[in-house]
Parts: structure tokens; C-alpha cells; sequence
């Protein structure tokens, strides 16, 4: 019974504020500027609140999970990750006319030189059998004047820890494509100034494909790694939808010989 008045109590908060922010939302031209600036910085904070409990409600509640990190990975990997484009539900979920230098969530950027940006970028919910990541990203792109297209898709700072020369560092990305594309994935490693680069070409198609860096062909300096991210490049993606299933991120030691 108290946890039954405890819910009714909430409902009837959240109605109270629901009424006063549909108010605010109303009268918002009308509003004096001093008295809607301070508005806005209380609907950021309670937004902030509210994505994050959306988040985790659709994190449990859909199927496949959302938030789910289960990925096939190498054995002895030491490291493994599925961004959050691929896990969670974005804001916003999709984007026309993309920008170069557009965000697509905290951990994924889209770069080109289209001057008519005729390329959309949206995310897709996977519910086929064998999916095991909750979101897609499917990106469509109609005429392209460019010479490059590219996805970067920042590693967490979990990914630099006890990196070593040692390591292969593996992007596997299960693809579905109108057409094949050329893709092209360069591994970035800063490390204290410098910056290097492993490149790995492959056709992506229907089905995974996965690119391998082995990081003995590497100049990093193992002391000094800050940061890693991955560059896709598409190679003339006119008139072709490709959407990115899943793309994860893991890495294991070389075998001895």
C-alpha cells in the first residue's frame, strides 16, 4: 500500500511539473529575457536528468538489451567495447544535410568535403536474430562531389591503458550495403606530440568484416599513448546506403612464436 501511494504521489509531482514546463513552453516568447535565461538553465539540468533515465529505461527494457556490451571477441583479449551509437538510443537519432565535423553522439564524428551535403545519418534499431548490438547506424548518400568520407569513432581511455607494441587491435563491422564500398580504416595513436597511423583496406559488403592492427608496425612510444580512435574512409559512396549493424573494438596480445 505505501509503495502504491508512494507511485500515486510521484504521478502526481510529475503531472504539476509536466503543466509548468508545458506553461514555460508556451509563454517562452513572452517571457522577459533575465527570467528566461534562468529557465533555460533549469530545463538543461532537468534535460540532462532526463536523458539519462531514458537511456537506462531503454537500456533494459528493448530487445536486443540496449547498453549490452556482449560482442564476439578474441580469446586472452585484455579489452573489449561497443560504442555508444551501437548500444543506446542516440539524440538526436538522425541528422539530413549532414555538416562535416557533425557529432553523432559523444564518441562518433562524421568528416567530408561534399559541398552539397546531399548525406543523412541515422540510427536504426536492429532486431534480427542474430544481431547482437541493439542500434545500427546507417548513413545515405545520394549525389557526392567529394574527394572523402569519413566516420571517426573515438576509443574510450580504457582502450590506451597498458598499451603495449605487443597488442593487435581488431575493428570488426557488420555491415549491410546497397552495393559494395571500398573502406578504408586507419587506427590513430597519439602518443605525448606525435601521432600515428596503421591503415588497413577491405570491401565491406553484406556480413563482418574485421580489420587488424598489429601494433609492432607501430612507432608509438608505449610510455606516452593518450588517445586512440578509428578513421572509416568510404570510397565512393554515391547512391549507396550502408548501414553499420555493429562495430566493436577490442584488443588482445600477438601470439608468441
Amino acid at each position: 500500500m505505501k509503495s502504491w501511494i508512494t507511485s500515486l504521489s510521484d504521478r502526481l509531482t510529475d503531472r504539476r511539473a509536466l503543466r509548468r514546463w508545458s506553461r514555460v513552453a508556451r509563454d517562452a516568447n513572452a517571457i522577459d529575457r533575465l527570467t528566461l535565461r534562468t529557465m533555460r538553465v533549469r530545463a538543461r539540468e532537468l534535460r540532462q536528468q532526463l536523458d539519462q533515465v531514458l537511456f537506462t529505461a531503454d537500456s533494459r527494457l528493448a530487445l536486443p538489451l540496449l547498453g549490452s556490451n556482449t560482442l564476439q571477441k578474441p580469446l586472452h583479449a585484455d579489452w573489449a567495447y561497443r560504442p555508444r551509437a551501437w548500444r543506446g538510443s542516440a539524440a538526436p537519432s538522425g541528422m539530413a544535410g549532414v555538416r562535416n565535423g557533425s557529432s553523432f553522439g559523444d564518441e562518433v564524428k562524421l568528416f567530408h568535403d561534399c559541398p552539397l551535403s546531399e548525406i543523412t545519418m541515422r540510427q536504426v534499431r536492429n532486431t534480427r536474430e542474430a544481431d547482437l548490438a541493439p542500434f545500427g547506424v546507417a548513413l545515405e548518400v545520394y549525389g557526392f562531389q567529394g574527394s572523402f568520407l569519413s566516420m571517426v569513432v573515438d576509443m574510450p581511455p580504457e582502450a590506451a591503458v597498458d598499451l603495449s607494441r605487443n597488442h593487435i587491435v581488431r575493428v570488426a563491422v557488420t555491415s549491410e550495403v546497397e552495393r559494395p564500398i571500398d573502406a578504408f580504416a586507419r587506427l590513430n595513436i597519439q602518443y605525448g606530440p606525435n601521432n600515428d597511423q596503421l591503415n588497413q583496406h577491405q570491401m565491406l559488403e553484406n556480413g563482418e568484416t574485421k580489420f587488424e592492427f598489429d601494433l609492432a608496425y607501430s612507432n608509438m612510444n608505449e610510455k606516452r599513448v593518450q588517445k586512440m580512435w578509428v578513421d572509416l574512409v568510404f570510397s565512393n559512396p554515391e547512391m549507396n546506403r550502408v548501414t553499420l549493424r555493429d562495430l566493436t573494438l577490442c584488443r588482445y596480445p600477438r601470439a608468441e612464436i
